[in-house]
């Protein structure tokens, strides 16, 4: 499963915060299975965010994993920029990843995340929070390498992710 992690924060974009789900997050993705092949850290804009998962897509990554940005500050857009990326939503990843959010602590039904499909490319959003992600990504392990197969073929693409 090539995939890209994609670390939304202007404060980390701006080097004012240091990154601590990005890691994480590949640390735990990589466990499931995932190759890392990009990193990136991007500040909270809509149209950028947007940009760069569309990219992602068209250079065939399989699957797309954002952290951050899913929460009700208004500079919180990562929701809707992969709203205006995705062609069709799966409503049933983020909501798994709230329940099970919410089995920690009643604040997980305030995540706004979102996940879809952008051509073949699966697109997940989570939180920015370590600890959250320590939490959720076990929720994921079991589907990925099926919705990400499932995903390559409704794509067009064939299993190994290059264009039909």
């Amino acid at each position: 499963m090539r995939t890209a992690l994609l670390t939304i924060s202007t404060s980390v974009a701006n080097r004012r915060s240091e990154d601590a789900g990005g890691p994480r997050l590949a640390h735990l993705a990589e466990q499931a299975g995932a190759v890392v092949d990009a990193m990136e850290v991007l500040p909270d804009d809509l149209a950028l965010i947007e940009d760069r998962l569309h990219h992602y897509a068209e250079a065939g990554f399989d699957l797309v994993l954002t952290t951050g940005g899913t929460g009700l500050t208004p500079d919180d857009v990562t929701p809707e920029a992969t709203r205006a990326a995705i062609d069709r939503e799966v409503p049933g990843i983020a909501e798994a990843l709230r329940a099970a959010s919410l089995a920690h602590t009643p604040m997980g039904m305030l995540s706004r995340g979102v996940s879809g499909l952008v051509g073949g490319t699966l697109v997940i959003n989570l939180p920015g929070s370590p600890k959250a992600l320590d939490q959720l990504f076990p929720v994921l392990t079991p589907v990925l390498r099926h919705a990400v197969a499932t995903a390559q073929r409704e794509g067009g693409r064939d299993r190994g992710g290059h264009g039909a």
